[in-house]
């Protein structure tokens, strides 16, 4: 089974699997990608609302990578989803496949290429350099903004 993101329906991405969504992603598309949806509902696409437990590891999952702060509900929930169904997430969002690859999914991409490795980022303050593995509003030492960033 596949898991799609709102990507697939933008693309019309195409395949043979079982397929999934959850309600969220109806409400970001418009035009044709909205009947590509409604039409793919009609032929059996599952609408899934995944579990609280999936969506809870999902959360968990993108703090410990540093990408929470960077998704959306529907982000967290479609990777939660995914989770919740043991499918293959079809997304084109890095920090989707960041997460999803630290909870163990399996990704396949529409259009961009997929991530080649998964990361954990740090947060490093503008004003006095410190890193923190935590975002934060403000560094608690100088009160300065924190920036994401690769911790190589």
């Amino acid at each position: 089974m596949r898991v799609l993101d709102s990507s697939a329906f933008i693309a019309g991405y195409e395949t043979d699997d079982d397929v999934a969504t959850i309600p969220l992603v109806r409400e970001e598309l418009t035009d044709a990608s909205a009947y590509r949806f409604d039409a793919m509902e009609g032929g059996g696409m599952r609408v899934h609302v995944p579990d609280e437990s999936a969506v809870r590891a999902a959360r968990q999952a993108a703090r410990r990578t540093g990408d929470l702060d960077t998704l959306s509900d529907t982000d967290l929930r479609l990777v939660a989803a995914a989770h919740d169904l043991d499918a293959v997430l079809v997304t084109d969002d890095y920090a989707m496949q960041n997460v999803a690859a630290d909870l163990g999914v399996d990704v396949d991409v529409v259009q961009q290429a997929g991530i080649t490795e998964k990361r954990e980022w740090v947060f490093q303050c503008q004003g006095c350099g410190r890193t923190f593995d935590d975002d934060r509003e403000r560094c608690p030492v100088c009160g300065s903004s924190l920036t994401r960033k690769n911790p190589d």
